[in-house]
C-alpha cells in the first residue's frame, strides 16, 4: 500500500518537472556583444560599398562628354593626317631644258604646298617664263617682271665665303616671295647656298633631281637686269606621291 502511494506521488512530479525544463529551453537566448559587432561591420562594409559604387557611375557619367569629344578631336587629327599623308610629295618641273624633280615639304610649309598644289593643277605653272637669272646665286619663274625678293639678293652682293649649316641655306632650294598675293606665284631655285636664305623668302622644297638641268638653265646669256636674252621656262608640271 505505502509502494503504490510512492509510485503516485512520483507520477505527479514527473509532468512537473518535465514542464519546468520545456518553459527553460523556450525562454529568450542571449546574443553576445562580438556578434553584433560584426553585423553593425558587414552592415557598415554594405553601405561604403553602395556609396562607392554611386560615386564611380556618378563620375563616369560626367566625363562621358568629355571622352566622347576627345574621341572626335583624334578623329580629326587622323584624318587631317591622312589628307596630308594622300597628298602628292613631289613635282616633276618639265622645263625647256630638261626635267627638275622637286620634294616637296608638306609638314615644313603645309599652306605653301598647298597653294602650289592648287596652282598647278589648274595648270598656273604652264608656260611660265623664267625672267630672271642670277649666275651663281637664284633662278626666278613668274609672270611678274620685277626682281622682287631678288632685287635686294643682288644689292648686298654674292656670300658665297658664307656657309650656312642649316639644309635651308642649300643649294637648289625651292621658295616663293614672302609677299604672296591670289593672283601670282613666284618661283626661285638657289644655285648657290645662302646663309639669309629664310629671311628672303618661303621655301617649301628643294630639287632632288635635275640639278644639272638648273645649272643649264643658269648659265644662259642674260642683259644687265639679269633678264635672259633667249626665252627659258616651264613647259608643264606632273604631280607624284613617291618617285
Amino acid at each position: 500500500m505505502l509502494h503504490s502511494s510512492k509510485l503516485r506521488s512520483m507520477a505527479r512530479i514527473k509532468p512537473q518537472a518535465l514542464l519546468n525544463q520545456s518553459k527553460k529551453k523556450k525562454g529568450p537566448a542571449r546574443i553576445s556583444a562580438t556578434t553584433i559587432f560584426l553585423c553593425n561591420l558587414v552592415v557598415l562594409v554594405i553601405i561604403l560599398s553602395l556609396v562607392a559604387t554611386y560615386r564611380h557611375w556618378s563620375q563616369r557619367s560626367k566625363n562621358q562628354p568629355v571622352s566622347g569629344l576627345s574621341t572626335f578631336e583624334d578623329t580629326a587629327d587622323s584624318f587631317a593626317d591622312s589628307k596630308k599623308y594622300d597628298l602628292p610629295g613631289y613635282a616633276i618641273l618639265n622645263t625647256s631644258k630638261g626635267y627638275i624633280t622637286v620634294e616637296l615639304y608638306k609638314d615644313g610649309s603645309p599652306m605653301i604646298v598647298d597653294k602650289f598644289l592648287d596652282l598647278c593643277q589648274k595648270g598656273y605653272f604652264k608656260g611660265i617664263p623664267f625672267h630672271h637669272v642670277i649666275k651663281h646665286y637664284v633662278i626666278q619663274a613668274g609672270h611678274s617682271q620685277g626682281l622682287g625678293a631678288a632685287e635686294d639678293w643682288t644689292t648686298k652682293g654674292k656670300l658665297h665665303s658664307r656657309l650656312a649649316t642649316s639644309p635651308k641655306h642649300e643649294a637648289f632650294m625651292i621658295g616663293t616671295s614672302k609677299t604672296i598675293d591670289s593672283t601670282g606665284f613666284e618661283l626661285f631655285i638657289t644655285t648657290a647656298p645662302i646663309p639669309d636664305l629664310n629671311d628672303k623668302i618661303l621655301v617649301f622644297g628643294r630639287a632632288v633631281k635635275g640639278e644639272d638641268v638648273v645649272q643649264e638653265i643658269e648659265e644662259v646669256d642674260t642683259d644687265e637686269h639679269y633678264r635672259p636674252k633667249s626665252p627659258v621656262g616651264i613647259v608643264g608640271v606632273t604631280l607624284k606621291r613617291e618617285i
